[in-house]
């Protein structure tokens, strides 16, 4: 087995599908319910973003828990936080000497759970770019053109691992490249969701939504002056150049630009606010740096995951 996908929602099966399309040997693990799915529809990317190429209907190769068998050369594991514990016992059997384990989860907190089981060389660390979300079919919607993925060591080493996933990972219809920096790139990222997910999260909008009124144009720099702070005190500067990038997102005008926090309140699902605002607001309480908008954020969409139930 050369490739394992934890979980085929719009991440693990946008990069599962695409990597299946150019030919690679690819295996999903899924829950029953999803298997239904898929075998139902095949796994399919659509939307007015996806090229032909990637609207090629999916075929996938499925297996349970129960059912893996031998070692696979990459693990992609694309689940929520709250899953990742039941994940790792999923998937355990499939990671062996030389698997790679790249994660594709937000926040940093993941990279503790996953090397304290399987290791630190096992582990990799990954950035994403890819907008894409489920639909009422279950099949994956693309959003916005492009998709990218980088990897790299924990340490910032060469690694036979890391060379090994990225031979596997390459050439499939999406960038992949490799960063000596990753773990740095990650917390940047970070910063990125954490802001916009604040931002449009606890105000209930887009962020031209938010501009339009008064004063909405200075909430976003001044969550992003928290988010970045906290990255700088634990030793992550994010460069000036992606603070700029990330300011002029959130100011502007007419932007239809949202976060999944926001788009999981709208459609009345759990938002994902631990790993992306609890632990960071948690992190500048112990490094010392005040975080009052994060720390609001966060307690206004706890409340609303509480109420869910």
């Amino acid at each position: 087995m050369e490739i394992l996908i934890v979980g085929a929602g719009a991440t693990g099966g946008y990069f599962g599908a695409r990597l299946a399309q150019a030919g690679r040997d690819v295996t999903f693990l899924v829950r029953s319910r999803r298997a239904d799915q898929l075998r139902q529809r095949g796994l399919r990317i659509v939307g007015p973003a996806a090229t032909a190429d990637e609207s090629e209907v999916v075929i996938p190769r499925l297996v349970m828990a129960d059912q893996l068998s031998g070692f696979a050369d990459v693990v992609l594991l694309s689940v929520k936080a709250t899953a990742l514990e039941s994940a790792m016992a999923d998937f355990a059997p499939a990671v062996g000497p030389h698997t790679a384990v790249v994660p594709f989860l937000n926040g940093m907190g993941h990279l503790a759970t996953l090397s304290k089981r399987f290791g630190d060389e096992a582990v990799l660390g990954g950035v994403l770019i890819v907008a894409t979300q489920l639909n009422d079919q279950g099949d994956i919607v693309k959003l916005a053109p492009g998709a990218s993925l980088t990897i790299g060591t924990q340490d910032g080493h060469p690694s036979p691992r890391l060379d090994a996933a990225y031979q596997q990972l390459s050439g499939a219809g999406f960038d992949v490249s490799i960063s000596d920096e990753i773990v740095a790139q990650m917390w940047a990222k970070w910063v990125f969701i954490a802001t916009v997910g604040a931002l449009t999260g606890i105000m209930r909008g887009t962020v031209g939504d938010i501009v339009a009124v008064p004063g909405g144009s200075d909430l976003g720099p001044a969550i992003l002056a928290e988010t970045s702070a906290v990255a700088a005190a634990a030793g992550y500067p994010v460069p000036d150049d992606r603070l700029a990038g990330i300011r002029q997102t959130v100011t502007q005008a007419g932007s239809g630009t949202t976060s999944s926090l926001s788009r999981d309140v709208s459609e009345g699902h759990p938002a994902e606010v631990e790993p992306v605002l609890g632990d960071l607001s948690r992190r500048g309480a112990e490094l010392g740096v005040p975080t009052p908008l994060l720390d609001l954020a966060t307690m206004n969409l706890r409340i609303y995951n509480n109420k869910l139930g």
